[in-house]
Formats: structure tokens, sequence, C-alpha cells
């Protein structure tokens, strides 16, 4: 479902909280317009819909005149923060309805000429000073379809990641991709290279809903080749599930979920569908020919794969991923969401060092052109992060494992602010306890944890979280 912003809730829902002590700043929204609505189930109607999670302090634009020179300067120094890398593949053999990620089309000829491109630019960057630095933890391969790419490419790439980059000892690899032109051998020469987990995006067992998504691979091509490459042995094999589809129902997500654990599989994500502008998906809905669920319904089926992966033993690692078995570990997902720096590798990827967003160009032959060489800028566009980003970050990392941890974002409060006299406690008290009134959070030793219904809201909780702290008396007029 599309992220939108939350109007204003009653004002007779401030009667429910401890009062602030303060007005809201004019022009600035008031404490209210964060809560959720009371009402006897929040899983279908805590807040009017979904939206992303946005830094609370905002991002700056970095002048154009001058992010050469800042290129230059974040590969100078040695980095400081713990840290992962992406890689990006932005090639599709096909463009599924529902995916905002397309770039280019897949031809076979790409693939060398476009390994050799990125190979370059780790060869390059292995030469900076900011290879220097805590080691990698993790490393994503992802798109676009990494997995289109041929059996000897995967292979030199994951290898070129295990020569070229800083890796930690027990650096997680992942090679994300789809089963339609994966195949085993494939597979083995990405485990062969290095690679330490493989994630599937399945989004439905069912082919009445995939077909229509573009989805090539059958149901039972797609449980077959899970079973045969689960029976390789060599590393983590996770999958993504959606919910919301257009023609699916809660059962059809449990079904689901319980056959991941009869394969065996290590992990799934369970991601509500998000119709994003400008994909084919959302101008069939918006012309009529498919419907998804309802926003109210999504609740219901969030719980039904919950339900499900409780049945069948497995445990959340965050609110929307699971564990199977303890060889899954989603390492690379929870700290790009949680403020690790993040090297990015390859045409069309995303990074964020020292405080600065950026991302990689796209345009391919400018990619192939500058990216060997360490002094070229390989990017046209940066933001920079506000001082109080940790502290967000700190919040961001407790929503995200459903288990909400004031402590940390007290200790990065203090940091950067000695002599505050209104700690996060305070400042966000009224907002956790509206929150717990409502049935999103409840008591748990010295944390907040999530209920259900928190689970499934935690995106827009953390974006509204975020909202009331960018309005702390300490970090509102922060740049």
């Amino acid at each position: 479902m599309a992220e939108v912003a939350s109007p204003l809730h009653p004002r007779g829902v401030a009667a429910t909280v401890p009062p602030t002590g303060r007005p809201a700043d004019a022009g600035l929204p008031a404490l209210e317009t964060f809560f959720a609505a009371p009402g006897a189930d929040p899983l279908s109607g805590a807040f009017p819909g979904k939206r992303a999670v946005h830094p609370f302090s905002g991002m700056v634009p970095i002048p154009e005149a001058e992010i050469a020179e800042r290129w230059t300067a974040l590969h100078s120094v040695r980095r400081r923060n713990k840290a992962v890398a992406y890689l990006h593949v932005p090639f599709c053999e096909n463009h599924c309805l529902f995916c905002g990620f397309y770039q280019n089309a897949w031809r076979s000829g790409d693939g060398a000429p476009y390994v050799d491109a990125v190979i370059a630019q780790m060869r390059a960057f292995a030469d900076t000073a900011a290879h220097e630095g805590p080691p990698l933890q993790a490393v994503y391969m992802g798109g676009g379809t990494p997995t289109a790419l041929a059996g000897r490419e995967l292979s030199r790439l994951i290898t070129a990641i295990r020569t070229y980059l800083p890796l930690a000892p027990d650096c997680e690899i992942t090679l994300e991709g789809r089963i339609h032109s994966f195949g085993l051998d494939k597979a083995r020469a990405a485990y062969d290279a290095g690679a330490t987990r493989i994630s599937l995006g399945v989004q439905s067992f069912s082919d009445s809903i995939r077909r229509p998504l573009g989805r090539k691979a059958t149901r039972a091509e797609v449980i077959n080749f899970l079973r045969q490459l689960v029976a390789l042995d060599r590393g983590a094999v996770v999958i993504d599930l959606m919910y919301g589809l257009p023609g699916q129902h809660p059962k059809d997500v449990a079904t689901d979920v319980a056959l991941c654990a009869e394969l065996g599989l290590d992990g799934l994500d369970l991601y509500s569908l998000n119709l994003i502008a400008g994909t084919p998906l959302l101008t069939a809905i918006e012309k009529g020919k498919m419907l998804p669920a309802g926003p109210s319904d999504l609740g219901r089926f969030f719980a039904a794969g919950e339900d499900a992966a409780e049945a069948e033993g497995w445990a959340p690692i965050s609110t929307t991923h699971w564990q199977g078995s303890l060889r899954e570990r989603n390492v690379y997902n929870l700290a790009v969401k949680t403020g690790a720096d993040c090297l990015a590798f390859g045409a069309g990827a995303g990074g964020f060092l020292q405080g600065l967003n950026y991302r990689i160009t796209s345009d391919l032959r400018d990619f192939a052109a500058r990216g060997g060489d360490p002094s070229h800028c390989l990017t046209r566009g940066m933001m920079q992060s506000g001082p109080s980003a940790p502290i967000g970050n700190a919040l961001k990392q407790g929503m995200e494992r459903g288990l909400l941890d004031l402590a940390p974002a007290e200790a990065a409060l203090s940091a950067l602010c000695p002599a505050t006299k209104c700690s996060i406690a305070d400042h966000l008290g009224p907002l956790l306890v509206q929150w717990t009134s409502a049935g999103l959070l409840a008591p748990h030793h010295r944390f907040h944890r999530l209920t259900r219904a928190g689970r499934f809201w935690q995106v827009a909780m953390t974006g509204r979280l975020l909202g009331w702290l960018g309005q702390h008396p300490d970090l509102k007029d922060m740049k």
C-alpha cells in the first residue's frame, strides 16, 4: 500500500495522555497529529495509511559545485562506522508489474562488460583510504536481477568482492534474484565463489496470483527449485513473500508461510504490497483491471502470516523478517535500516558514508568509463544528514526489531547536547503512552514491546516517532 501522510486526529484524543507542558510551535504539527486512532481493532484502523520513514532532522542537498570535492574527501579518509556494501546489477528479463526498480532490459551480451566495470570500481576503491576501517559485515548483490548473470560472471563478481573489499571473517554475502533462469549450476558457482546467502523473490506460490504480476516460473517449478537449493546445503536460502496482492486472501499468505517451513527454508520476508507511482501494477489498478486488498484489510493478511510463522516455530528477526534456522541472520537489511555506512558499487547503487547519502550514476556507459579511476566522481547528487541522525537511528533500530529501547537514544542525545534539560523519555513519553492505550505498545522490562498491531504499523509509527522527535527543544533548530 502507498505511504501517505496522516491527517490530524481528533483533539479529544489528547485527553488520554499527560500534557507535554509546552504548546506546539506555530507552523509545526501538534502532538495529537502523531497519535493513533482509538478503537477496538488497531490492526485495521490505527492510522489512515502507512508512510515512509524519513530522518526527522531532514537531509540537506550538497550544492552541485561541491559534490566532486566531497566525493574525493569521502574516499580520502579511513572509515569509522559499522559498514556494509551494496552491489547493484541493473538488468531484468521482464518488468514485474509491482516493481519500481526496473532500469534496463537484460541482454546476455551485457553481462561480462558490466561485471568488468563493477570489478574495476571495486579495484579502484581498494586503493583509497576509505578501504580501511571497520570490516564489512555484509555485502548485498541486488537489482534488478543479479541471478540473470551467467554463472561465470557471478563467480567473477563474488570472487572480486572477496578480493577487493575489506570483509569481516563472518561477512554475509547475499545473492538476490528470481527463480526464472537461475538454476543449480549458477547457485553452485555463486556458493563456490563465496556467497553465503541466496534471497529469491517469490511473492506468492499461487499460480493465479503470480502470473498476472509477471512472474514466469510456475508454482511447481518454484517448489522444485527451492527443494533442490535447500538440498545443496551450502548457505542460507530465504525468500520474499508479499501480502495484499490482487486476488490474494489471508489464507493464501498463511499457506505460503507454512510451505516455507515445509521446504526447509532458512528465512522469509513478509512485506505489504507497496503501490509505487509509475509501475504497471498501479496503472492497471487505476484502470480497474486489478484489485488489491483494501487498506483496512491488510492487517488481517499480516496476522495470518505471523500466526503461520509462529505455528511453525519460526522466530522474528525484525517486524518483517522471520528466521527458520540459525543459519539466517539478515545482517544487511537490519544494518542499512538502522544507520550503518553502506558502500555502493555498480551503476545506480545507493550508498551512505560519513553522513552523506549518494547514488552512483545509473548511466551504464558513464559508469563503465569512469568507475575504474578513483579520482573520478561517480555521483551527481549528494544529501547530508543532520547532526541528530544518530538519535533517530537508535530509535529506528529498536522499532525495526519490535522492541523499542530509549537508552541508546538517550546516550546519543547526551553526546550531542550534554546540557539538555529534556530527556528523550520525557519528550516521547506522551506519545508512547497514547500508543500503548491504543494497543500498539506494551511494557516489557525497560523496553516498549510492539504488539502485533504495532509490528504491522511499525513503519507508520517510526515515521511519526521521528517526526515528533524533530520537535525536541534541543533538536528542532539543528541544521
